[in-house]
């Protein structure tokens, strides 16, 4: 089917201009709202079964949470296999990395191939490198079963983008904030859950478990899926069978779109500030004065729920055409939460209050990037969801190392210091660029 941007509605914030060139804020909130919907095909036939956004949410936040499970657990992870202080946070730079990978080379199948088949196929995968995980028998051995689960937790990226392309134009934005809100629940879920289970069964419990619950997701959602095409258009049946053709058209979408290489800077620095803080928190919790147990450490994810409420809240701001407003407010409280973070040595509560205000923040930004960019091409929706989603993995990784390195150097103040300089990065980075010109995509994109 073909999926095009009207422009029609939500152009609150910014004056539209000509020739292509207009403010990104009357551009984004028209891209974020309008839509309309041609040709026959079968993801646009019809609204989705009312279950498979909520199911879709409920995967997305399982197989994204793989990613995550080793936060509360790297002190654990590091004197079980010998790691210094300064290498812990390479076990979540292995899996970012194997991430950054799959974005590339998986989600973009998401254009091509079925979307049923192919991700409960990655469910299904993703299960047996848990597996493996869970099984690892030394360092070497983990590391590259922890790459293999980034490489395919990727899944949740190419279900994001099936779920904006399975829904209505009118509530495309709620459905990405629905599903978004579920990968925020999975990421803040999976600390507290690796936290409980490693202190009853020990670390290996937690990769183990995760294992059974994807592939139980995985039969569901092949029930429940529609078993047709995916939502491919003119331009991406040009592409026929040529795999390769279809991985290297992300690269040229985003050097073709401003929008999308500003969007995807954003995410970068986002995502460093938010890793800075989740990779970082458990050495100064596990140590005296807190000396805080696997659990205790895995319940301040639950502080960010915050985070889920923002991933709604900003889906339907976006369908009203909010886009700038949104993201600036995000960035300002994003930058505004290291206050209470650095000082975490004197008090948990001011801890819980930054981790409120940074996962609000965070998702906010993150709900606003992803519905502004698929409303730039709809028929390449999954390739630029993954080329959106190698900047979030490049962030996070750098977040997570960088985080690593402070700490051994300098202790917590070292870390809410970098924290708070990529999120004034962030900031600065939209303000001067807002009013940057986008590319027009058509001519229902003109003003």
């Amino acid at each position: 089917m073909a999926i095009q941007c009207s422009g029609e509605v939500g152009g609150r914030e910014g004056a539209g201009g000509s020739g292509g060139r207009a403010g990104t804020g009357g551009h984004e909130g028209r891209a974020s709202a309008s839509a309309s919907v041609s040709g026959p095909g079968p993801d646009a036939a019809a609204s989705p079964p009312a279950r498979l956004i909520p199911l879709l949410a409920l995967a997305c936040g399982s197989s994204v949470a793989t990613v995550y499970f080793a936060q509360p657990l790297l002190v654990t992870l590091g004197e079980r296999f010998a790691l210094g202080p300064g290498l812990l946070g390479a076990i979540v730079t292995v899996t970012q990395l194997g991430y950054a990978a799959g974005l590339l080379l998986l989600v973009p199948l998401g254009d091509l191939l079925n979307h049923r088949r192919l991700i409960t196929a990655q469910l299904g995968l993703l299960a047996l490198a848990l597996l493996a995980a869970g099984l690892a028998p030394g360092v070497v051995a983990l590391c590259g079963a922890l790459a293999v689960v980034g490489l395919l937790a990727v899944v949740a990226q190419t279900m994001v983008a099936a779920a904006a392309a399975l829904t209505p134009p009118a509530r495309r934005g709620r459905a990405v904030g629905t599903v978004t809100g579920g990968i925020i629940t999975g990421i803040l879920l999976a600390r507290a859950a690796a936290g409980v289970l490693a202190d009853l069964a020990g670390w290996r419990a937690v990769y183990l478990t995760a294992a059974g619950v994807l592939a139980v997701l995985a039969v569901l959602l092949r029930r429940v899926l529609p078993s047709g095409a995916p939502s491919t258009g003119a331009g991406t049946a040009s592409y026929g069978r040529s795999y390769g053709r279809l991985v290297a058209s992300t690269v040229t979408l985003f050097a073709r779109h401003p929008l999308l290489r500003i969007r995807g800077a954003l995410a970068l620095l986002v995502f460093a500030a938010f890793s800075t803080l989740w990779s970082g928190m458990a050495q100064p919790l596990s140590s005296p004065p807190w000396s805080l147990s696997h659990t205790a450490i895995g319940a301040f994810g639950l502080a960010g729920a915050a985070g889920a409420v923002a991933a709604g809240v900003a889906g339907r701001w976006n369908d009203r055409g909010f886009a700038q407003r949104t993201t600036g407010t995000g960035l300002a409280l994003l930058a505004l939460s290291w206050l209470p973070l650095a000082l975490t040595g004197q008090s948990l509560g001011a801890l819980a209050a930054g981790a409120v205000l940074l996962d609000f923040a965070v998702q906010a930004v993150h709900v606003t990037n992803q519905t502004l960019i698929h409303a730039v091409r709809p028929d390449a929706g999954s390739r630029i969801i993954g080329g959106y989603m190698v900047f979030y993995s490049a962030g996070s990784s750098l977040g997570a190392f960088g985080s690593s390195l402070a700490y051994a150097a300098a202790g917590w103040p070292a870390v809410t210091a970098l924290g708070a300089a990529f999120s004034l990065a962030a900031l600065l980075l939209w303000a001067a660029t807002r009013r940057v010109g986008l590319p027009a995509a058509g001519p229902e994109r003109r003003n």
